[in-house]
């Protein structure tokens, strides 16, 4: 079992983890994860990206900690790079990414959803980072991308001191951007999805790139990124098909191009 699937629905891209029972993640499958984006990075087709769980209690556990047991250094590594390349093909998805959030997000399950733009659970999960009650820590981004998120002392309570978020609280400091009901994350990810694809993707990718740079880039720089990237556009098929559709009254067709 390769521990992740992909189904195109249109002009989004559906992943789902599976390897029950915890939907845990295998050298395997993180692998094939980094290859399965950098795929659809390649697929003018794809605008949006929903990542889900399968079954009804899990999203993912995070890591299969049978992976860990010898204690082995060599494999640690070789595990922890397949983790950073997994969920940073994941965050440089070139379209938007959707966490589908049906069930309990641990670890690199977290982690993963974290690695998307958005996320979107269900009123029965549970969120956390204990990669510390196991003698771990978080090496799939997650130190990083939850302070990023949150803040320091969110970070700080779930990583050090493992706290578990209800969903409802989870929402309220800001690591999910919406709770629905058990059972409708997908289908409320997959219409959100789907409004991307009235956007342009050639101007969804670029005002992507810009947001995410605001990590590391001063804003003086980032106004100046901001003002060619603009202007960069218009090398774009799509920005003259979508600034003519608008003066016609009529809906776009966009190429990705």
């Amino acid at each position: 079992m390769s521990g992740i699937t992909l189904e195109k629905r249109g002009s989004t891209a559906l992943l789902t983890i599976t390897n029950p029972p915890a939907n845990t993640w295998t050298e395997t499958s993180l692998n094939l994860l980094a290859e399965l984006v950098e795929g659809l990075n390649n697929d003018r087709d794809i605008y949006a990206l929903v990542l889900t769980g399968e079954g009804e209690k899990f999203f993912s556990a995070g890591a299969d900690l049978n992976m860990f047991a010898s204690g082995d250094k060599g494999i640690a590594a070789t595990l922890a790079t397949c983790f950073g390349r997994a969920f940073t093909a994941l965050a440089n998805f070139r379209g938007v990414s959707i966490a589908a959030i049906n069930g309990y997000a641990m670890g690199g399950g977290l982690e993963a959803a974290m690695a998307c733009d958005i996320r979107i659970a269900e009123a029965q999960a549970q969120l956390a980072l204990p990669e510390a009650k196991v003698g771990l820590l978080p090496c799939g981004l997650g130190t990083q991308t939850l302070t990023r998120i949150v803040g320091e002392a969110w970070a700080k309570r779930m990583i050090l001191c493992g706290e578990r978020l209800k969903a409802d609280k989870a929402l309220e400091i800001g690591l999910v951007e919406e709770v629905v009901a058990q059972g409708a994350a997908l289908e409320t990810a997959l219409n959100l999805a789907d409004q991307v694809a009235n956007q342009s993707p050639t101007s969804v990718a670029a005002s992507k790139a810009l947001i995410q740079a605001t990590r590391h880039t001063s804003m003086r720089d980032a106004l100046y990124q901001e003002r060619e990237a603009f202007v960069e556009l218009f090398d774009s098929a799509d920005t003259t098909e979508g600034v003519n559709a608008f003066l016609e009254k009529r809906a776009p067709q966009w190429t990705n191009s």
